[in-house]
């Protein structure tokens, strides 16, 4: 059974900073993890891509983050981190870890942690 365990989340002013965890757990993942990262889905909003990083720490971040988020990854845990600084209004979402494991690429997501930035 696959499970995708998210904190971090809550509520926080602008300007200010949180840091997400998810870890992964399940026996497909024995046989590796291709990417981890974080997309978020504003109300009224298509979902988008936050921050990706690969197992070879190989990083993608999206457009409206870049600058202001760092993923990183802990192999071992089967853990990614996002810190995200400088967090603006816009930044209000859900956010939901994303797992793409080596098993025929299959896609995993995780049941979403508010943030909820306040001006």
């Amino acid at each position: 059974q696959v499970q995708l365990v998210e904190s971090g989340g809550g509520l926080v002013q602008a300007g200010g900073s949180l840091r997400l965890s998810c870890a992964a757990s399940g026996s497909v993942f024995i046989f590796g993890i291709r990417s981890m990262g974080w997309y978020r889905q504003a109300p009224g909003k298509q979902r988008e891509l936050v921050a990706e990083i690969t197992r070879d720490e190989i990083r993608n971040n999206g457009d409206s983050v870049k600058g202001r988020v760092t993923i990183t990854r802990d192999n071992a845990k089967n853990t990614v981190y996002l810190q995200m600084n400088s967090l603006k209004p816009e930044d209000t979402a859900v956010y939901y870890c994303n797992v793409v494991a080596d098993v025929a690429e299959e896609v995993y997501w995780g049941q979403g942690t508010q943030v909820t930035v306040s001006s």
